[in-house]
């Protein structure tokens, strides 16, 4: 009987380990939304990164985690660092600032596993609004993947980036973020 439930036991390893070997080597993750702002006012939240503390997803699941700025204000070479027991820890750095326009930045994941990923911003006007897209891709680990093969990691980034852009939207309109 142990042999039998040895070797079930080890098929489903090898299943799950099949499973993960399947999924994708790399990932993009996007959504957006449509804010009742000009694209300066929606640009200047994202391109300072102390300002992300006010509408970030991340903030709000753990407003209390360690925030380390470095570099400039805002705008390439501006750098945050971050350390908590939810949110895990990293870096990220931006990469290129165009106002009004584009953000990119480099996002560096220490723990609970380590990643390097890009994180971009557009800003685009449309009918006296602004479209933002926010968009994350990289390479998918085999940890990553692994991940993947439980876990609907799309879905759940994706919820998060809605969850920001909804909490952006109501800070660039002038609202209160506490009615997100």
């Amino acid at each position: 009987m142990t042999g039998i439930v040895l070797a079930a036991f080890a098929l489903a390893v090898l299943g799950f380990l099949f499973a993960a070997s399947r999924q994708p080597d790399e990932f993009r993750v996007a959504r957006s939304a449509l804010i009742a702002a000009d694209a300066g006012a929606v640009f200047g939240h994202v391109n300072e990164l102390e300002k992300w503390h006010a509408w970030s997803p991340w903030a709000r699941m753990e407003p209390d985690a360690k925030m380390t700025y470095a570099g400039p204000k805002a705008g390439e070479g501006a750098s945050c660092e971050w350390e908590g027991r939810k949110t895990g820890q990293g870096r990220m750095t931006v990469t290129e600032s165009r106002p009004d326009e584009f953000i990119r930045l480099r996002l560096e994941f220490f723990k609970p596993m380590k990643a390097v990923n890009t994180a971009e911003f557009t800003f685009t006007p449309e009918g006296g609004k602004t479209r933002v897209e926010w968009v994350m891709y990289g390479k998918n680990s085999f940890a990553g993947k692994l991940v993947g093969v439980v876990m609907n990691c799309h879905k759940m980034v994706g919820g998060q980036f809605e969850d920001g852009l909804v909490n952006l939207r109501v800070i660039a309109e002038g609202g209160d973020r506490k009615a997100a």
